[in-house]
């Protein structure tokens, strides 16, 4: 074989692995055209400015391709473009929700409402309904108190005069975007508006300045900065419903607490006469102790003078006269008592 041949079949070899090459390149370029150029087809028309460069490397770092493509172009459209695609994407990679931030976005932009996309990303991380929250922020929602969740279905509080009231609130409240995040959730509302009514009740003097005036109550309520350190705003606070505890279904409600009232003031008053009572019987036991008391130190003293007499006969300070002297003295009073007493007793001396 000649020279001249040789050289032409490595040249004709090299062709082929060259084309085959070209070919494999062009293959893989082909490939990845169609398997991206829907998208960038998209968004190119959209305005979006999402590149082919773009695309590979959210494929390379394992991005979902629509979800971002398909939010920028949503926000585009929207007529917001200081969002970036590598915001969207690096968003998506710290596990976040991109079409829910996204709308939530568009939303409050739509509404005239502040919100930035670091917020919103940052809501979102918080694991808070970011979406929710604007709708919330847009239409206010109304919270029962007591809540759903709640055992009893009524606030139960009590006036000065002792009555019973129960009593039901509605709560408006909107969200509060720039404390959505680290702010108190509804259940903290529920209770502190709860408490606030409870203490404005007890705070009046009869059921009847309650019944009067329930809007008193809910304003007294709301002046009381309710919503701070919360993840609300709180718009309203309105009384549903009012009524006295164990009166739901009498017609005349003024009479049967009257008669109550009547039955408490009687049962009262007794106790007060037999608390008075037992305190006289125990002045006079006191008293009847004392009087006993008193004689036996009368006779006491009496016990003593025959020792007096005793004493003075030896110390010469009293004769034998002056002994009978005595004696002679106290018959004579014993005579005369029995003679101006009731007579059954004679005077010594007399006959029968």
């Amino acid at each position: 074989m000649s020279e001249s041949s040789v050289m032409l079949g490595q040249t004709s070899s090299g062709w082929w692995i060259g084309g085959g090459i070209v070919l494999i390149v062009g293959l893989v370029l082909l490939f990845v055209v169609f398997q991206f150029f829907g998208l960038w087809l998209q968004a190119y028309f959209s305005g979006a400015g999402v590149t082919f460069m773009d695309l590979i490397g959210m494929r390379l770092r394992k991005v979902h391709l629509a979800t971002i493509v398909l939010s920028k172009i949503q926000l585009v459209k929207a007529g917001i473009h200081d969002i970036k695609t590598n915001d969207l994407e690096s968003h998506y990679l710290a596990g976040g929700r991109v079409p829910s931030v996204t709308r939530a976005i568009i939303q409050a932009h739509r509404a005239q409402i502040e919100l930035s996309f670091r917020n919103a990303c940052a809501i979102d991380l918080a694991g808070r309904d970011i979406l929710d929250a604007v709708n919330t922020s847009v239409n206010p929602k109304v919270i029962d108190c007591p809540g759903s969740g709640s055992p009893v279905d009524k606030l139960d509080a009590v006036a000065k005069d002792g009555i019973r009231l129960l009593a039901k609130a509605r709560v408006t409240v909107k969200t509060n975007l720039p404390r959505l995040v680290g702010g108190a959730t509804e259940e903290t509302v529920i209770a502190r508006v709860g408490q606030a009514i409870v203490s404005a009740i007890g705070s009046k003097e009869s059921y009847k300045d309650v019944l009067e005036n329930p809007d008193e109550i809910a304003r007294r309520a709301l002046e009381t900065g309710l919503d701070a350190g919360t993840a609300f705003e709180i718009l309203s606070v309105d009384i549903a419903d009012i009524s006295v505890a164990g009166v739901a279904h009498e017609a005349n409600v003024g009479a049967k607490l009257q008669a109550e009232q009547a039955e408490a003031d009687k049962r009262r008053f007794q106790a007060e006469a037999e608390k008075r009572a037992a305190m006289a019987r125990a002045r006079e036991a006191e008293m009847r102790a004392l009087v006993e008391e008193n004689r036996a130190k009368v006779v006491e003293a009496e016990a003593l003078i025959p020792m007096a007499m005793a004493d003075a006969f030896r110390s010469g300070n009293l004769g034998i006269m002056d002994y009978y002297r005595m004696k002679n003295i106290a018959a004579d009073t014993d005579m005369r008592e029995s003679i101006g007493g009731s007579g059954q007793t004679k005077p010594p001396g007399t006959e029968s």
